[in-house]
């Protein structure tokens, strides 16, 4: 048999492998030490900063202001805690939204927990985006941060960030943004938007596992995450994986390629190709979970009446693709994401995520459509 069609590119992504071939070398012939001041150490050092510079210009920054990780989860806990312990306050106050990442609401979670933090999580609307005048009520001069995704993992639904980042900023709070889903897909620019902390993830844009990046904007002061040696400008110690570096930093430049190019739009099409096909084939039961104006141009997350989201999918098997997110797969209850847009027990359960991307055909839309199509036709026949 072939291989399913991959339609879960925001689970993770395949390395490019042109960010394989960039990072070989660091693997075995320049394996020195950035820090070492001998021959040895010249080259890693000059490839760690020339990533550093690489994903600086994806996001609009300075290559001073990027901060490498092991994964977007530690970039968002050093963003969250950091901020809210360099504050110095007796009981910092921390707002969020909803439909956040785990990585994000865990770590409030904790910060209440561990350090008394005054935590307030924000509704969403049915479209799962955050309404700014919300924000702005919430907002006190206790506030130290405000976090909110730029784009959610499971319904790719876009929040106003410059929007937001702005209320934060004008009553004295940092704002942190998890781009996480976002980078590689939409143009970003850290300055444009006013945020002072952003999270960009590698195995999301086509780089391997365990290696991220926090932007911090130059003034900005964080509690660090690791204590050490001073790498990272002091707020993640321990030496510098360069390979690991090296490829978040190839997969940046060629991410920015891809936006040059055209590479949102041919997305756009494909998914809206495929959602139309559904409605076609299934009038009447196909339902789109999410802002359909405000999304990832890769993402679409519908409901099936008539069939559960992991019945479609078992009974599908040509493509690959999600429930949800997936760090929520295997259990069989309701997103807490479509939870928090109002969707009821039935549509969220019935929900998928197809979610597209670098190598995505037009003759896999063709084959996904098909399949998602008789799948659903099979565990509910009586439908038209």
């Amino acid at each position: 048999m072939s291989d399913p069609v991959y339609l879960d590119y925001n689970a993770t992504t395949p390395i490019d492998p042109r960010v394989a071939e960039a990072i070989a070398p660091y693997l075995t012939t320049w394996f020195g030490n950035p820090s070492s001041g001998h021959r040895y150490g010249e080259r890693p050092r000059a490839a760690l900063a020339a990533a550093r510079a690489q994903v600086a210009a994806l996001i609009g920054a300075r290559a001073p202001e990027v901060v490498f990780t092991a994964s977007g989860s530690e970039a968002n806990l050093l963003a969250l805690r950091g901020a809210a312990l360099a504050a110095d306050r007796p009981h910092p106050h921390v707002i969020t939204q909803a439909t956040e990442h785990p990585a994000v609401l865990e770590t409030c979670r904790a910060l209440r927990r561990l350090h008394g933090a005054r935590v307030t999580t924000l509704p969403v609307g049915s479209d799962g985006r955050l309404d700014p005048a919300t924000l702005e009520a919430a907002l006190t001069e206790e506030t130290v941060l405000v976090s909110v995704m730029a784009a959610n993992n499971e319904t790719g639904v876009l929040q106003p960030i410059p929007d937001l980042a702005a209320l934060a900023r004008a009553r004295g709070a940092l704002f942190h943004c998890d781009a996480a889903q976002a980078a590689g897909k939409i143009p970003l620019d850290v300055r444009a938007w006013g945020v002072d902390l952003l999270t960009v993830v590698g195995h999301k844009m086509y780089a391997p596992k365990g290696v991220a990046a926090l932007y911090v904007r130059e003034g900005v002061t964080l509690e660090p995450v690791v204590y050490g040696g001073g790498q990272e400008r002091g707020l993640r110690a321990g030496t510098e994986n360069v390979a690991l570096a090296v490829a978040l930093g190839t997969a940046a430049d060629l991410a920015a390629r891809d936006l040059s190019t055209g590479a949102p739009a041919r997305l756009r099409h494909l998914r809206d190709d495929l959602h139309h096909r559904l409605t076609a084939a299934l009038p009447g039961r196909v339902h789109l979970n999410g802002s359909a104006d405000h999304r990832l141009p890769n993402t679409l997350n519908l409901s099936v009446d008539g069939v559960p989201g992991h019945a479609l999918l078992a009974a599908a098997p040509a493509i690959a693709a999600s429930t949800g997110s997936a760090c929520h797969s295997g259990a069989h209850t309701p997103s807490p994401v479509l939870t928090a847009m109002g969707l009821d027990t039935g549509r969220a359960l019935s929900a998928v995520r197809l979610s597209l991307g670098r190598w995505t055909t037009e003759t896999d839309i063709a084959t996904a459509a098909t399949a998602l199509t008789e799948a659903a036709r099979l565990a509910s026949p009586a439908a038209p």
